[in-house]
């Protein structure tokens, strides 16, 4: 019984285990297999440097990525493998061959990319890169197709730094970059230099820093290499290109040895600015007064739940670090996971895919990642990145505007979104905080002299002419005296500036060619003085703009003009021909108005033309019965007046001032006769006479002082001496009495002072000269320094007397020939009745002061208006006529009676008419 219980329970126990089999298996079966198809895991190999800020970054991003990926996702699992980049080549062929995965991400140098990238093409392994080759090599894409780049190239933060040194005017600045460790600077250096060099600017000095993690006293080779930059005088550091440990040592090496102060200027690249919020405030605080370029990128929003993961992952996995915030380089690190979990996504079920359509879904990824958008064109990112420009201020950084290719600074970046043309805006937005606590002014990036250290000015010791520059050599080199014209102009511009500027002057003894070139190697700061500007020594220094003209002249003895034919001098031809026209035209026109009335002008054309010209020597004595013949002498008279007042006027200036005329006036022929001529041997016109005109080296002779010039001119040791123009008008105005100057026939640059290339001491005197002219400030030094002597200087205000043309008389003339052409039309309308009372007042028939006012102008009106038959008067009218008038034998008239014919023929007769002749 006991055993048949026994038998029982044991098949019951069996029949429940069997049920619960046959139950539960399709159930397991179904799920062990979905099991097995959701662990297909895609394998992703990092190869980042996990020792350095950057790679501690990017591992905690990517880790979340993969993380909130496995946990949303049933069907696909990642698996990410990271490794130091410790020979790249060999950790890449090691993750591909033993641990299988199907995507490498990393590196940081375009060098260890695309030793990657080689590999990845061999296995068919598509790679993605966070660095970028700053020149993109030709064929890219065919000579690695499985390669992403997850950056850009680096153009438009070169970009955005020449635009920074553009808006400030830095014309030279000071590239700092540490080298990889394959070397190189990936063609950074070469882009800083061309975007430089479109902005008027250049690398001064490049000073190349050894790897940081192959340095065992890093502080000493710091030292070593800023030491250098002691002997320059550039001031703006652009790091380009560094680690975050090097720059930290970097800015702590370079404050106190002054090159973190006033008037420098710092720029560094997006590599370490990136950084700032990463690391702590001593740090930032050995910054202070720098500019940054940052990427832009939102941090609110949905953002907010990732950066709440990465601080509590940061901070449990490197709490040794004191920031434990994201940078752009976790952003850009989860969203290189996202590009893999897209494709993945487009690829649904198909996850036995071949490796070229795992390329192609990720290389067509479309998103708005944690960093940006995420697009492609030909394997790199094609969206346009916005930057940030950031000022470090204490211990922390502000932010001052926003950069964008092609539109250029803006304060609010949906503004610079939405601009079609660049902002043309000269300096940054926001206020700056600058190196030095430097305030009211941009830092002008430059060594500025200090009371220590003064700009060291050399100054032209041998000068030909005293008048520029006349140094008074004391016992010292401190008691020495300088003055001339431009010494003068050099102090008011140093009123004119707008900081003090200590400096000292040295002469120097020597040629201006040995002076310019004493500034570019650095002897001399500047040089102050009479310096020529040429297009080959602006190869080495800068000008400021010139304060004198400058140009090529030939100064000859000169000897009194004399000529026979001085008389004619005072009009010119033109001017001699209108007034012989106008005097044969009026003559004409007067013979003809008096033709008709006047006896004397008839008979024979001999006689009448012998009239017609006798009549302008001996007006007041001929009888001229013609009215409009009388307007036309009275208008020719005032016109003679003029003249002969203007030709006396003329002439007496000429003759009273005398008149010179050069020996010699044609290089040519001094070349050709083989003269010799003379120059300031210390000055470029010795080689421009030897190379341009042709001189002969012998027949070149210096003068070292504008008093031997004449001395030379009169022992015939000269026959020409070639000055600038600024000398010639200082040497004429002392001896204008014996030679005569030539018309520059060749223009040079002008005077100006030299600074050394890339000063910005050059624009702020350029600035202050142009105010000066402004202002009649330098028109006054002219005058005070290079003013003609009394004698001279009258002598060159009436040399000035030109010759008289018809375009001062030609109006004159004009009415002229307007009234002897009225009064000719007018006469060919006259009655002869006209002429015949004129006869009868010359007869004397008149009484000037018989009747009233009323009755004179009665009879004047009579005269003009009432028109009469053509007839002959007959002696009953001459009769009634002096029965009319009283006392007319007691008058002696001055007009006789002629008649055109010795009879008088009987007419009809008339009413007498009364005349009167007022």
């Amino acid at each position: 019984m006991a055993w048949s219980v026994v038998m029982v329970s044991k098949i019951s126990r069996s029949a429940v285990v069997l049920f619960l089999a046959l139950v539960y298996f399709p159930f397991v079966l179904y799920h062990g297999a979905e099991a097995a198809i959701g662990n297909e895991v895609m394998k992703i190999g990092a190869i980042i440097d996990v020792n350095s800020r950057i790679g501690k970054e990017e591992k905690i991003g990517m880790e979340i990525a993969v993380q909130n990926f496995n946990k949303m996702s049933k069907t696909h699992k990642l698996s990410l493998s990271i490794q130091q980049p410790h020979r790249v080549t060999s950790v890449a062929e090691e993750m591909i061959k033993e641990k299988k995965v199907k995507v490498i991400i990393g590196m940081h140098t375009w060098q260890e990319a695309a030793l990657v990238a080689d590999v990845g093409n061999e296995a068919q392994v598509p790679v993605i890169s966070f660095a970028a080759p700053a020149i993109t090599p030709p064929l890219m894409q065919r000579r690695w197709p499985f390669l992403i780049q997850m950056a850009k190239n680096g153009s438009e933060e070169i970009q955005c730094i020449a635009d920074i040194v553009r808006a400030y005017n830095w014309q030279r600045v000071v590239a700092i970059y540490e080298d990889e460790p394959y070397g190189g600077d990936s063609g950074k250096l070469e882009l800083l230099s061309e975007a430089l060099q479109n902005v008027s600017s250049e690398i001064e000095y490049r000073m190349v820093l050894p790897p940081f993690s192959s340095l065992s006293d890093p502080v000493r080779v710091v030292q070593e290499e800023l030491d250098k930059l002691l002997q320059i005088q550039s001031r703006v550091f652009i790091v380009l290109q560094s680690s975050l440990e090097m720059v930290t040592h970097l800015f702590r090496e370079a404050k106190p040895m002054g090159l973190v102060g006033r008037d420098s200027a710092w720029i560094i690249a997006e590599s370490i600015t990136n950084l700032l919020d990463s690391v702590n405030n001593s740090i930032i605080s050995s910054m202070e007064g720098a500019l940054g370029i940052k990427t832009n990128y939102s941090e609110i929003g949905r953002h907010q739940h990732f950066y709440s993961q990465f601080r509590n992952n940061f901070r449990r996995e490197y709490p040794e670090e004191d920031n434990s915030v994201a940078g752009i380089y976790a952003l850009r690190a989860y969203d290189s996971i996202g590009i893999v979990i897209n494709a993945i996504q487009k690829m649904g079920s198909n996850i036995t895919s071949t490796p070229k359509t795992l390329l192609e879904k990720m290389s067509s990824s479309n998103f708005f990642g944690l960093s940006g958008k995420i697009r492609f064109e030909e394997g790199r990112l094609s969206e346009t990145p916005m930057l940030r420009i950031v000022n470090v201020v204490g211990k922390s950084y502000k932010e001052i505007d926003y950069w964008k290719t092609e539109l250029g600074f803006s304060e609010n970046p949906a503004d610079i979104l939405d601009k079609k043309e660049k902002n043309g805006s000269s300096t940054l937005s926001g206020p700056v905080t600058w190196p030095g606590n430097l305030q009211h002014r941009p830092p002008k990036g430059w060594e500025m002299p200090t009371n220590a250290k003064p700009l060291k000015i050399g100054v032209p010791g041998r000068t030909t002419f005293e008048k520029f520059v006349k140094v008074e050599y004391g016992e010292t080199p401190n008691q020495n005296k300088y003055d001339g014209f431009c010494i003068q102009i050099f102090l008011e511009v140093l009123s004119l500036l707008e900081y003090h500027l200590p400096y000292e002057l040295e002469p120097y003894n020597g040629t201006y060619d040995d002076l310019v070139y004493h500034v570019f190697d650095k002897k001399y700061d500047a040089v102050i003085g009479d310096i020529t500007l040429l297009a080959d020594r602006m190869q080495y220094v800068d000008f400021t703009v010139p304060f004198a003209e400058s140009g090529l002249t030939m100064i000859v003895p000169a000897k009194p003009e004399a000529s026979a034919w001085m008389f004619m001098k005072p009009f010119t031809m033109g001017m001699w021909v209108a007034t012989g026209g106008i005097l044969i035209y009026t003559m004409l026109v007067v013979w003809f108005l008096e033709r008709q009335c006047n006896p004397e002008f008839n008979g024979p054309w001999k006689n009448q033309i012998s009239t017609a010209l006798c009549t302008w020597f001996r007006i007041a004595g001929e009888k001229i019965y013609s009215d409009l013949s009388r307007l036309v002498i009275v208008l020719w008279l005032f016109v003679v007046l003029i003249l002969t007042s203007s030709y006396t006027a003329s002439l007496s200036s000429m003759l009273t001032v005398q008149q010179l005329q050069p020996n010699v006036t044609d290089v040519e022929w001094l070349r050709k006769n083989n003269l010799k001529v003379g120059c300031d041997g210390d000055s470029f016109v010795r080689t421009y006479l030897n190379n341009v005109l042709r001189f002969k080296t012998d027949n070149i002779l210096n003068v070292t002082s504008e008093y031997n010039y004449t001395g030379a001119f009169e022992s015939n040791i000269i026959s020409a001496a070639f000055l600038e123009l600024p000398y010639e008008k200082v040497f004429l105005n002392k001896y204008c009495k014996g030679f005569i100057g030539t018309r520059p026939t060749t223009r040079f640059g002008g005077l100006g002072f030299i600074f050394q290339k890339g000063s910005p001491l050059a624009r702020d005197f350029s600035k202050a000269i142009l105010s000066l002219s402004e202002n009649g400030k330098l028109k006054l030094l002219e005058d005070e320094w290079l003013t003609p002597m009394d004698e001279c200087s009258t002598n060159i205000t009436s040399n000035s007397t030109q010759t008289l043309s018809l375009q001062s008389f030609w109006v004159l003339y004009l009415i002229s020939f307007v009234t002897s052409t009225i009064c000719f039309l007018l006469s060919l309308n006259c009655s002869p009745i006209s002429c015949q009372n004129h006869q009868h007042a010359y007869e004397g028939n008149v009484a000037p002061d018989d009747g009233s006012v009323w009755k004179k102008a009665v009879r004047l009106v009579g005269y003009f208006h009432i028109k009469r038959p053509r007839t002959t008067p007959t002696l009953a009218d001459a009769s009634d006529i002096n029965a009319d008038t009283t006392d007319v034998n007691d008058s002696s008239s001055r007009w006789e009676f002629m008649s055109s014919s010795d009879t008088l023929e009987p007419v009809e007769s008339s009413p007498p008419a009364e005349i009167e002749m007022l």
